[in-house]
């Protein structure tokens, strides 16, 4: 089984994710990347990062520990999110950064991502190396060629901060979202400083909750997992509306003025038709995942703005961005890439983003989010079945067949194969819950009976 998974190496920390394989991971990074070219010619330099995560403390430690132990010279940017830490490998011109974080995960979890030069999540290519290389032995530097360490948990951090609030035109004389009042879940994550300094810098109110982190709350019943405490927050506050982070703040939810959810896919839309009316959308396309909500791709019909889809994943959406040049693309868990401003799915920059079109705008964000609405959808996952026969089963391809056929272009139909699981994921989209539900049901019992194991 591979270790690395679609958004780095994820498991229980000191259990799954260890010191010893933070370490080696450390090692073989340095090793891979200076085998292969990437250190010709100087000295290499990487930025580490973590989430708040305790664990966080000992593994970033290790990583760091690996990399100065090959030679490798390594800056300790302490507590930020993973897009900083992303962004700051470009600003700061280092070879390699690290960030120790499981975004999303409960607290007991942790994993180790790469960022290649530039800022960019190292190829599938390059991480099997790395995997190759665990536990390998090679000649180590000695005297003056170990890696140096030091720390920069403040003038970095500022650097990024500065760096988003000007993405949405903030200058000393220009404060863009004066007069918004929004209140922010930081998930007592990596984003609980910088979220909210961010959008103060940019002119609004803030209101914060789950600010406080202390390596063991983090994403608890917070943050874009949980929104449930924001929306109460947001209506008894009288906020404008609210944004959500996840831990390492890589994604982001917003909540509109009177509680309501408002998705990826209908902030993807909103900033779709943003940039689409500036005329900065490149070739007028938005690129999303097959599980993005049928409701998006119909609004971005309407608006004249084609849509891409790609594989779940966000490295998925960044691959074929780079590909083809687009501006914009996410998923519907609030993974959003504005690749003007950043090579990974951004929660800070999204929500300055959606703040400043709803400033700009002057509409509610219940009535922006209302030119995205959202088909109801039904997942389903079927256990216990062949997934490998998902896609040529003859009885599956007619009962699909069948319901695509009935749902028209009010609908859509999608089976996935787990990638780690004998599951069988039904994904449908209707007109009404009823007939989503109804359909589901329908070809769930169908992929049971014929693809049983």
């Amino acid at each position: 089984m591979r270790l690395f998974g679609t958004d780095g190496v994820r498991g229980l920390a000191n259990r799954d994710v260890t010191a010893e394989l933070a370490l080696q991971l450390g090692g073989a990074a340095a090793h891979v990347l200076g085998a292969s070219g990437e250190f010709a010619g100087h000295r290499p330099r990487a930025v580490v990062g973590r989430d708040p995560r305790a664990s966080g403390e000992f593994l970033s430690a290790a990583v760091a520990a690996g990399l100065a132990s090959s030679g490798v010279d390594v800056v300790d940017l302490g507590v930020l999110p993973t897009p900083a830490l992303a962004h700051l490998v470009g600003a700061m011109d280092m070879d390699l950064g690290v960030m120790i974080s499981a975004s999303h995960n409960p607290m007991p979890d942790n994993g180790i991502k790469f960022f290649a030069r530039g800022g960019f999540k190292l190829p599938d290519t390059v991480e099997d190396e790395i995997e190759k290389c665990l536990g390998r032995e090679w000649e180590l530097p000695v005297g003056a060629d170990v890696g140096r360490m030091r720390s920069d948990t403040g003038i970095a951090a500022q650097q990024y901060v500065e760096h988003l609030v000007a993405s949405v035109g903030t200058t000393p004389d220009t404060r863009p979202l004066e007069g918004l009042r929004i209140a922010v879940d930081a998930a007592n994550g990596a984003a609980s400083q910088v979220g909210p300094d961010a959008l103060r810098e940019a002119g609004a109110d803030v209101v914060v909750i789950n600010a406080s982190p202390d390596g063991r709350n983090i994403n608890e019943k917070a943050g874009s997992t949980h929104p449930e405490q924001l929306q109460a927050v947001v209506v008894a506050a009288e906020a404008d509306f609210g944004v959500a982070f996840d831990g390492d703040a890589d994604r982001c939810l917003a909540v509109d003025h009177g509680g309501a959810l408002v998705d990826g896919d209908q902030i993807l839309g909103i900033l779709a038709r943003s940039l689409h009316d500036e005329g900065r959308l490149p070739g007028d396309t938005l690129v999303v995942t097959v599980m993005s909500n049928l409701g998006l791709l119909l609004a971005m019909r309407e608006a004249g703005i084609s849509t891409v889809q790609t594989g779940v994943g966000d490295r998925y959406v960044l691959e074929e961005m780079r590909a083809h040049g687009y501006g914009l693309g996410g998923e519907q868990s609030g993974h959003i890439i504005l690749s003007d401003h950043a090579t990974t799915g951004d929660g800070v920059l999204t929500a300055l983003h959606l703040a400043a079109r709803v400033k700009s705008t002057g509409r509610r964000l219940a009535d922006l989010a209302g030119d995205v609405p959202r088909l109801p959808q039904t997942l389903l996952n079927v256990k216990g079945v062949d997934k490998a026969r998902a896609g040529d089963d003859e009885g599956v391809l007619t009962a699909v067949a069948n319901a695509e056929a009935l749902l028209g272009e009010t609908g859509r139909v999608l089976l996935r194969p787990s990638g780690t699981e004998p599951v069988v994921r039904v994904m449908v989209e209707a007109s009404t819950q009823t007939q989503a539900d109804g359909v589901a049901d329908t070809l769930a019992a169908v992929v049971r009976d014929r693809l049983a194991l």
